[in-house]
């Protein structure tokens, strides 16, 4: 997911601070080799996000979600339910819920939680019955960890209990790793149940029968709970057996017992057993019903619900993470952390965004620079793939509103149809305003020049031939040294080439044949940027997994970058692409990094927003 940048690099010893894609003199004078240790990852910054109606998005520099795995948890004991969201494999976000007056909000704590080795799945379950949750994991492959929480309601320490749960019999509980089991008293009977789904949409039941340091010990029951089989929906081709699926219980109906929920792959809604009978003797028997029975959820399927009363008015409130399933998954990539609020009229959807964040889908990538000749800094973030068209990428302007401090997300720019843009600002003709690069999967470039207000108009025969590979990833700066914009472009394979601009400021004059500068592993999405404060722009490039510094430690007019040494920051995202620019006026410079999940994730140096 390749992408990136035009930026403006300015003075001698200074980050830059100006509009992308500016010149760059160059000085002689020695220059640390470290990227600078003071950029923190910031997801609320001081400049808010909107959408297109004005309404402040949440959290807007998070990243974006492509497969939420939500649960809530009064983790900290102060009596309101906190979220844990996994997106990927061994890590665990946390957002704390914090009351502010009459209101309250969720604000990003961590995507490490406790550092805790979680697997593909978790789910917290007070295991040892003292109040406190503990904590069920995947442990690989298919196996179950158990964390017991030894701190108090209000400092929770987990330790690490077992790296397999096993039966009473020694045997060890097997779960495939796809699948979200659940824990549950559904007896009433003060002992524990285990839920496991099977891949033939069946389920596994284990009772705890003893303890062992105050930990329960489960015998197996059977595995075919209460003759339940999952069908899930594959369109035209009918009914199939379930693949991967999800299991939660809530007493939905206020009727004293527990329900069952089922996300299945195969089934593009949320499945409904009711609970037929009671507290201590219950049937679920039932055929499945899609849920909520007013509104039926409807997405790409392998659908990953939780309950809580977020709402405060005594019903269990739903909350649905899409993990994307058969139908069409690319459509979930973005609004997929749906919120239905339980009314006395029953359940009414009120956001598909729950947590917030600004989300094009996934593998997104930016450009920053000024895009209306008004001084303020634009952004352009492109999807691979936008999940509500999904013929083609699109590039969303975010540009600055009457607010000082707000950007607005507009609709998207008048392009072609192509896959997984890139773009790239620079003033390439000196009026005064960005014009656009775009790279494509394909590995053509097009050239845009703005047209003075932020509309761009195509330039034919501007970068003919000037590609070499797939996903081109375009970055613009004076690496040179001649007061023009030179063009380095990153690619799938890794590779990074220079094409010198021998044209002036107004009238762009792009080699045919480049220089290769580098080559990575992975994908490469590179950003040029003075980092080390030497007057010299320097390489910053995202790939597959990391974000590298290549530094410049040569000349203007022959500029030679060393090997590339990995950026240590805390959430650099996969797949990411960086651009440079002064988002909030303070004259610093911020890095904004797209990646995966299709969102932002910020950067900030911390002497500038203190």
């Amino acid at each position: 997911m390749p992408r990136i940048l035009a930026l403006a690099v300015g003075l001698v010893g200074l980050l830059l601070t100006g509009c992308a894609g500016s010149s760059q003199s160059v000085s002689s004078d020695a220059s640390p080799a470290s990227f600078p240790n003071d950029y923190q990852r910031v997801v609320e910054p001081s400049v808010g996000v909107t959408d297109a109606d004005g309404t402040l998005i949440s959290n807007p520099f998070y990243g974006g979600f492509n497969a939420p795995r939500p649960q809530f948890v009064d983790i900290d004991g102060d009596e309101d339910s906190d979220l844990f969201v996994q997106e990927r494999p061994g890590q665990l976000a946390f957002f704390e819920h914090v009351a502010e007056g009459d209101s309250s909000r969720l604000v990003w704590r961590t995507d490490h939680y406790r550092d805790l080795e979680i697997g593909e799945w978790y789910r917290f379950a007070d295991l040892d019955q003292d109040g406190m949750p503990d904590l069920l994991t995947e442990e690989p492959y298919s196996h179950l960890r158990a964390y017991r929480n030894v701190g108090s309601a209000t400092a929770p320490t987990f330790e690490l209990y077992a790296d397999t749960l096993r039966t009473v019999k020694g045997k060890p509980i097997f779960s495939d790793r796809q699948n979200i089991p659940n824990v549950t008293d559904l007896g009433c009977d003060g002992q524990l149940d285990l839920f496991l789904g099977r891949l033939d949409g069946s389920i596994s039941h284990y009772e705890s029968v003893n303890e062992t340091e105050g930990m329960p010990q489960f015998a197996h029951v059977t595995d075919e709970f209460e003759g339940i089989k999952i069908v899930g929906e594959t369109g035209k081709k009918g009914p199939s057996l379930h693949g991967a699926n999800t299991l939660t219980f809530a007493d939905v109906d206020d009727d004293g017992d527990s329900d069952l929920f089922w996300g299945d792959f195969f089934e593009p809604g949320l499945l409904l057993i009711e609970n037929t009978g009671a507290c201590g003797n219950p049937v679920l028997s039932g055929e499945p019903e899609r849920f909520p029975s007013s509104n039926p959820l409807l997405t790409s399927g392998y659908n990953a619900p939780a309950f809580t009363d977020w709402s405060g008015n005594g019903r269990p409130d739903l909350f649905v993470g899409v993990l994307g399933g058969s139908s069409d998954s690319n459509s979930s990539l973005a609004d997929n952390f749906y919120f239905y609020e339980h009314t006395a009229d029953g359940y009414q959807l009120r956001t598909r965004q729950f947590v917030g964040g600004l989300d094009v889908g996934s593998e997104s990538t930016v450009a920053l620079g000024d895009i209306q000749g008004d001084g303020q800094t634009d952004v352009l973030v492109a999807n691979k793939i936008d999940p509500e068209k999904g013929e083609t990428s699109l590039v969303y302007p975010l540009t600055p509103t009457d607010e000082e401090t707000q950007l607005q997300k507009e609709s998207p720019l008048d392009l072609p149809d192509a896959y997984h843009y890139a773009p790239a600002l620079g003033d390439l003709n000196g009026d005064g305003v960005d014009d656009l690069i775009l790279g494509t999967w394909q590995g053509a470039l097009s050239y845009h020049e703005n047209q003075g207000d932020g509309t761009f108009e195509a330039v034919d025969g501007a970068l003919d031939g000037l590609s070499g590979g797939t996903n081109v990833v375009p970055a613009l700066g004076d690496v040179t040294g001649n007061g023009a914009l030179d063009l380095v472009l990153g690619t799938a394979s890794g590779t990074l080439t220079l094409y010198r601009n021998a044209g002036s400021e107004t009238t762009p004059d792009f080699a045919s044949e480049g220089t290769e500068l580098a080559e990575v592993d992975g994908r490469a999405a590179p950003a040029l940027h003075d980092v080390t404060g030497n007057g010299r722009l320097d390489l910053l490039v995202g790939t597959d997994d990391d974000l590298l510094l290549l530094r410049n430690k040569a000349t203007a007019d022959a500029p030679s970058f060393g090997a590339p040494t990995p950026v240590d920051l805390d959430g650099i995202p996969r797949n990411a692409t960086p651009a440079w620019g002064d988002l909030d006026g303070t004259g610093a410079a911020d890095l904004v990094v797209g990646g995966t999940r299709g969102g932002l994730v910020l950067f900030q140096p911390q002497s500038a927003t203190e």
